[in-house]
């Protein structure tokens, strides 16, 4: 059984996101800056996650991904199978044909209590643990950058007032009294 990369930036980003979402929203931008993760393997987990009522989004300004329920709630069995990451150490994928033709080869038992094993062991852990675990060893949670906008509400410096007529008419009336 081998847990590919899918199963390990899953939980990695689970665990970025869980650390942070009391800020609010958490960019997959900035998952993918601090976890080193590409920002497009990121989006197709967090489809397979949403799909899973694993996180929520918020479109828009300030939006970005929650946590869909209480990390206590949440186990590290629950994200791998939701990425679609099988749990399964037989070669037969559990179908007890690894022989061909119904045929079961000599260490199937071992390999089918393997995954049991596993599964229970990554049912037991949760997504708080994970993240109190890395809060216990120190790691500092930034507090999310505030938002810079291009567009500023208030004016840099007074508007400039300019006495002048506003209109060819007004223009032609100007020279017309003087």
């Amino acid at each position: 059984m081998r847990l590919t990369t899918k199963g390990r930036f899953a939980v990695t980003a689970m665990i970025d996101l869980g650390l942070r979402q009391s800020g609010g929203p958490v960019t997959l931008a900035a998952i993918s800056q601090r976890q080193q993760i590409s920002l497009s393997y990121l989006e197709q987990l967090f489809g397979k996650l949403r799909r899973n009522e694993l996180v929520e989004s918020t479109r828009g300004p300030g939006g970005g991904y929650t946590l869909a329920r209480k990390a206590t709630d949440i186990t590290v069995a629950d994200i791998i199978v939701s990425v679609d990451e099988p749990l399964d150490a037989t070669q037969c994928a559990g179908k007890e044909n690894c022989l061909g033709e119904g045929s079961r080869c000599m260490t199937h038992d071992l390999w089918a209590t393997l995954n049991l094993r596993m599964v229970e062991f990554l049912s037991s852990v949760t997504l708080q643990k994970l993240v109190d675990d890395q809060l216990a060893k120190g790691l500092q949670v930034e507090e999310k950058p505030s938002i810079k906008r291009a567009i500023s509400a208030l004016p840099l410096s007074q508007p400039i007032r300019i006495n002048a007529p506003n209109s060819v008419f007004a223009l032609g009336n100007a020279f017309s009294k003087g």
